[in-house]
């Protein structure tokens, strides 16, 4: 390759002398002999253009062969390299262990020098695969997918191996930026992302609930059905759809290794007496039922609610199913608010090996199924948001009724970052307070507040 890009040089500057030596002969010249020079101008510099297109032309098509060649020889490199045998333990959803098996074996077809190593796909929900690896990291599995809001826990118990430097810079430039800062403990890359829809948004029969816009007009709307709304309010995720509306504020700094380090609440504040007093109102609405499972609900006309259970909610909706994003409130204040909440992500994490070659089969197996490719598969087979830029933007993705919801949703929405497990805990008691009537629906400003004092400062003992 140097030496035709020598000859390219070499040609240009022959051109451009000849070129030199015509214009000093110019002077006073005849106008027919200025003519006959402009002519023989005109076509040296085109000889010279043509020419120069033509070493570039050549300088492109050999940068392209040895690109190819590079790529061939670094993957005939990696197809010498001997990664012995061996079983990779997988954890996936139910709805997605077929397809994680139909993957894997496409994996190792496309890439034959894994072909020592099989895979044993297991049932595993996110929940259950992030408190069985803290609980015992050994007999865990290899490869596991997890929420976003677990991973402090993971890093912490030893349970995630950090992504390897060229798989971290790609899954930077191919995912969106709420779904790598889910995947980053401190400043460090743990996880790859697999979905970006884990939020909530609001399902509804459309034959009931005609305006969705306002909290107050679908509670109205379904009790002059005779119909339930259904809205989660003593679940820390659903709950800070009204605090994080209202401006208040709840998040949690931890360092590299996982550990909380700091709580910053500002729940205890005129903003969070608003959200409080909201959740109070809608409890006592009779249409009101607590409760976040489609499934699970009767005589339902609306319901707050994740994608998940898009297929659920169509068949029980049928021709009057539909989406929308969560509706704004008049809070105590008088102020129109916008219910927001948490924006989440399904990671998939790797565990620690001791054998180096395993590692590097379950970090390209793990790089592959959170691939372009497979998140626009697992989106046609299951309906699986996708967080990759490219799969997000395709066709079939955009025209989901439920995803564009949650598109809308997330607008308004905060990206879940770590809490504490207790967190949960005492915000369910929080929201029990509410149904049970021990905060009454006459609750005064201060009572209110003393109950989010005392629940922020439990919230912060959390940190140390």
């Amino acid at each position: 390759m140097k030496k035709k890009l020598v000859s390219v040089l070499l040609t240009t500057a022959m051109a451009a002398s000849m070129l030199t030596a015509c214009g000093s002969n110019g002077g006073s010249a005849e106008p027919a002999a200025d003519t006959a020079e402009s002519t023989e101008t005109t076509a040296e510099e085109a000889a010279t253009e043509e020419a120069t297109e033509e070493a570039t032309e050549e300088t492109a098509e050999e940068t392209t062969e040895e690109t190819a060649e590079e790529t061939s020889e670094d993957t005939a490199a990696a197809e010498d390299v001997d990664y012995g045998t061996g079983e990779i333990k997988i954890w996936v959803a139910d709805n997605v262990v077929d397809f994680t098996k139909e993957q894997f074996d496409k994996f190792i077809e496309e890439n034959p020098q894994f072909a020592g190593y099989t895979a044993t796909v297991e049932a595993t929900g996110e929940g259950d695969a992030a408190g069985n690896m803290i609980t015992d990291v050994e007999a865990g599995a290899d490869i596991y997918g997890f929420a976003q809001d677990q991973i402090a826990r993971l890093v912490s118990a030893g349970a995630l191996e950090v992504v390897e430097d060229s798989n971290a810079e790609k899954i930077k430039a191919d995912n969106d930026a709420g779904a790598v800062s889910a995947a980053t403990v401190g400043d460090t890359l743990y996880a790859y992302p697999l979905t970006a829809d884990n939020g909530y948004f609001l399902y509804y029969d459309k034959s009931v609930v005609t305006d969705p816009s306002t909290l107050e007009g679908i509670s109205e709307q379904c009790e002059a059905a005779g119909k339930n709304f259904y809205f989660e309010v003593n679940s820390g995720w659903y709950q800070t759809a009204f605090f994080f509306g209202t401006g208040a504020e709840l998040t949690y700094d931890t360092d590299n290794d996982g550990n909380f380090t700091k709580c910053n609440s500002t729940y205890a504040s005129d903003e969070g007496v608003v959200a409080l007093k909201e959740i109070i109102e809608l409890a006592n609405t009779k249409s009101f039922q607590n409760g976040s499972s489609i499934s699970s609900a009767t005589d339902v006309a609306a319901i707050v609610d994740g994608t998940w259970d898009a297929e659920a909610a169509k068949e029980l909706f049928g021709d009057n199913y539909a989406c929308a994003k969560l509706p704004t409130f008049t809070g105590s204040d008088g102020k129109e608010y916008q219910l927001s909440g948490f924006g989440g992500y399904k990671l998939l994490g790797v565990k620690p090996q001791e054998d180096e070659n395993k590692l590097a089969v379950c970090d390209a197996l793990a790089d592959y199924l959170a691939s372009e490719e497979v998140q626009l598969a697992r989106f046609n087979a299951v309906g699986w948001g996708p967080s990759n830029l490219k799969a997000q933007g395709a066709d079939e993705v955009k025209a989901d009724e439920a995803l564009t919801a949650l598109g809308e949703q997330l607008k308004f929405a905060i990206p879940q970052g770590q809490y504490p497990g207790d967190y949960w805990s005492l915000a369910t008691s929080l929201g029990d307070s509410v149904i049970s009537g021990e905060i009454p629906a006459d609750a005064s400003d201060d009572d209110v507040k003393k109950a989010l004092e005392d629940f922020q400062t439990t919230c912060e003992s959390y940190a140390k």
